[in-house]
């Protein structure tokens, strides 16, 4: 069956999310100490509790408990937020910018905080050009559990058997593959140019 909707992971395939533009500043370009911050405090693990859809307050709260001295740190992470956005990944949201031209209907499925979520969509104008998109911190839900794609493929009234979904990361992918959805890992953007273009999304180069 044809491939005719695309549907894109925003960190790291579209929006350069990254802490360290922040932290890196409030390290003053320490970089060993915002990393032990990074891998101690402010986690990835803890970063995706608010994904989940735990609240920010809750979450810098409990993170003060255990580390006083760091609670201006731990408190900067939402009050200072937009500042870990990067900018556009300039070649994918050329992709994008192409699928919408061609009138391919473009979704979004993201792991992101409801909170912080609104800060995206004011910075980057093609957040606009989707049809839809389902963030993780509304549902309580976190790819790779098969329940997000799920509800993301039923709520948009997808047929994953038409979808192509692009994601930064392996096994938020292979679960969408799991659903019939033909996924593709994104690397760079002219790697995923050449896939879009196999799978017929794009006319080749």
């Amino acid at each position: 069956m044809k491939r005719s909707v695309a549907v894109f992971d925003l960190g790291g395939v579209l929006i350069d999310w990254n802490p360290r533009y922040l932290y890196r500043q409030l390290f003053d370009g320490d970089e060993a100490a915002m990393e032990h911050f990074l891998e101690t405090v402010c986690t990835a693990e803890w970063n995706d509790q608010q994904d989940a859809g735990r609240t920010f307050e809750e979450a810098c709260g409990s993170l003060k408990v255990v580390h006083p001295t760091h609670a201006k740190l731990i408190d900067a992470w939402i009050e200072r937020y937009e500042e870990m956005l990067g900018g556009p990944i300039s070649g994918t949201v050329e992709i994008l910018a192409e699928l919408r031209a061609r009138e391919v209907p473009l979704y979004a499925l993201t792991n992101w905080s409801s909170e912080t979520y609104p800060a995206a969509l004011k910075h980057f104008e093609f957040m606009k050009w989707f049809r839809g998109a389902l963030v993780s911190g509304d549902v309580k839900m976190l790819k790779p559990d098969t329940r997000i794609f799920e509800l993301f493929l039923e709520t948009f009234a997808i047929d994953p058997a038409h979808a192509v979904y692009i994601d930064d990361r392996r096994p938020n992918v292979e679960a969408a593959i799991a659903l019939g959805m033909h996924g593709i890992v994104f690397t760079d953007p002219p790697a995923l140019r050449a896939e879009l273009a196999r799978v017929g999304l794009i006319p080749p180069d």
